[in-house]
Order: C-alpha cells, then structure tokens, then sequence
C-alpha cells in the first residue's frame, strides 16, 4: 500500500465533486445563454438608452465594471499565484519564514486602493454636473408623487394666449416650487396635468400605472414634488432616477431621443403599496405631443394638481440658486 494512501483517499470525492459542479455550471450557462442577445452584452446589464444623456451614464457604468474587473483579475492572480507557488510540500513540516512590516507592500495596498477611489469619484463628479446642469428647457413638467400614484403637472401654454395667466404669475397649485424654477415657466402656461391611480392601465401596452407623454428631440425638465412621503422617479430606460422629497425640490432635464412607451417605478420603499407605484412614459412626436395636451384639455383636465407641501417663503427659497 502507498505510504499517502490514506491521505490521498479523501480527496478523490472532492475532486470528483469539483469536477461535476464546474460541468454543471458550464453546463447552465450554455444553455441559459441560447437566448441571450450577445449585443447587450457592452451595456453590462443597462437597459437601451433613450435620451441624450443616458450613454454618459452607461459610460460611467461600464468604466466602473472595467475597473472592477481590472482590480479583480490582479487579486485573483495574486491569489492563485501565492496558492500554487506557495503551497506547501508533501514533505515539508517546517513553517516558513515570518515577514512583518514589509513597509513596500504596506505603502501598496494603501496607495492603490486611494487611487483607484481618487479616480472613480472623478469620474462620478465630473458626469453628475453635466447630468445635473440646467437650461433653459422647452417643457416643464411637475412630477408630484403621491400615496400611491403619480400626477403630472404640464406647464405649458396650451391655448396660445400668452397674456393669460399674466407674466411672473405663479398658480396657487405650484406655489410650493421655488422662485428659482418658476421664473423659467413659459408665458401664459395655463396647464393641463393628468392624475393617476395604481389601477391605470396604458392603451397600448396594458402596462400599470398612468401615462406621462413627452415630446422627442425637446428638451424636458422634470420637478419634482412629493404630497406626503419621500419617493423616487425612475424611468428605466432613462438610467437615471432621483428622490421626490417633501419639502425638498429636486429638478433635472433630459432630452428623449427615441419614440416608444418605457416603464417608471418608484425606487424609494414609501409604504405599504409601494409596489403599486408604476407609471409609463411615452415619448411621441413634438406633433403629438401637442395634441395630447389639447386632449387633456378637452377633457377638462385644466390647471394644475397641488404640487408638494405647504412652506414659508423663506424655506422655499433657502437652496443656493445654482443656475
């Protein structure tokens, strides 16, 4: 009998075990990647972006997956290099030497790690003030998010009477937004809105929730505005979303660049039906856009929803106008 007879006995049902898992899983990956669109693979997941800004995100997005796999594959190498090159022998009993405070490695895994963080905020900073940055919109529409649904204010001037409401004239219902934002809403924008429930459905998809519609090509700014608890506007397909907080107005601009209906969803945990809080966005031609707001109009579906809640003026205005 072999003098490692005993100790190599064990092994074998655990190399036989290693072997069948790794077959298994190559096995599951073949076959759930039949199906599987190789061209999405650059998005690293993202779904297919439909505005302007959205591939600066995907960007971001697929720089952080290159630096975490770069950083990745050096501490999987040194990991496997240290087990094969540094495994110990059959034969040898002795405990190898002891090193401590190597002050080369020590300055390594201190520096690197501060590099690597020193770049990715970089990064991050330098993308979110362009995706923050505002202008001067062609659309304006309030977001207001609600207990357990969505309404959408369309601050726009849908009767082409720019002489009513009067220049400057703020409606009580978007009293709450600050000075630094409504001084931008168009002349005479007497507005239309649409006001949801969970039980909504879209006409074309059957998807839940109700329907915000936005014009392609046309530059939108979305405010934000919450009735009672802290939620999140997200759509999808936009790779972007930001809270709804009360008392707080968060503001950003995108610009859709491909027709088609898209998912929303609330991403913030705002209670017991959280789960209902769907909506769709549409995007449509600036043709059709124009006719939806006469739609909503004809329905009678005029004015504006009560955006936000009650405060002083002297709150409302405390942000640092940034514009």
């Amino acid at each position: 009998m072999s003098p490692y007879g005993s100790d190599r006995s064990p092994r074998r049902p655990m190399r036989r075990k290693l072997l069948q898992a790794l077959t298994a899983g190559a096995v599951l990956a073949t076959a759930t990647g039949c199906s599987y669109n190789w061209q999405d693979f650059p998005r690293l997941g993202m779904p297919y972006p439909v505005t302007e800004e959205a591939p600066r995100i995907l960007s971001l997005w697929q720089g952080s997956w290159a630096a975490a796999l770069i950083t990745g594959i050096l501490v999987w190498g040194l990991i496997i290099w240290s087990i094969i090159f540094h495994r110990r022998g059959r034969t040898k009993v002795e405990v190898p030497p002891q090193t401590r405070y190597n002050m080369p490695i020590e300055a390594l895994y201190t520096v690197v790690p501060l590099i690597i963080v020193s770049v990715l905020f970089y990064f991050t900073a330098r993308d979110e003030s362009k995706l923050l940055a505002l202008s001067k919109p062609a659309h304006t529409i309030n977001v207001i998010g609600f207990q357990w649904s969505w309404g959408f204010n369309y601050v726009e001037d849908v009767d082409g009477d720019k002489a009513s409401p009067k220049a400057g004239e703020v409606p009580k219902e978007l009293s709450t937004i600050p000075d630094r934002f409504t001084k931008d809403f168009p002349a005479g924008a007497e507005g239309v809105y649409e006001k949801g429930v969970p039980g909504d459905r879209n006409p074309q998809t059957g998807n839940p929730g109700p329907t915000l519609v936005l014009p392609k090509g046309e530059k939108v700014r979305f405010i934000l505005s919450s009735n009672d608890v802290i939620h999140s506007f997200w759509v999808v397909p936009f790779l972007f979303k930001q809270d709804v907080i009360p008392g707080h107005t968060n503001v950003f601009e995108v610009t859709p660049s491909q027709e088609g209906t898209f998912m929303g969803k609330c991403a913030e945990l705002c209670g017991v039906d959280h789960s209902r809080m769907l909506f769709n966005v549409k995007v449509v031609s600036p043709e059709k856009y124009q006719e939806y707001l006469k739609e909503l109009a004809e329905k009678g579906q005029t004015g504006f929803l009560p955006a936000g809640i009650k405060q002083t003026d002297p709150a409302r205005n405390a942000e640092v106008n940034k514009l």
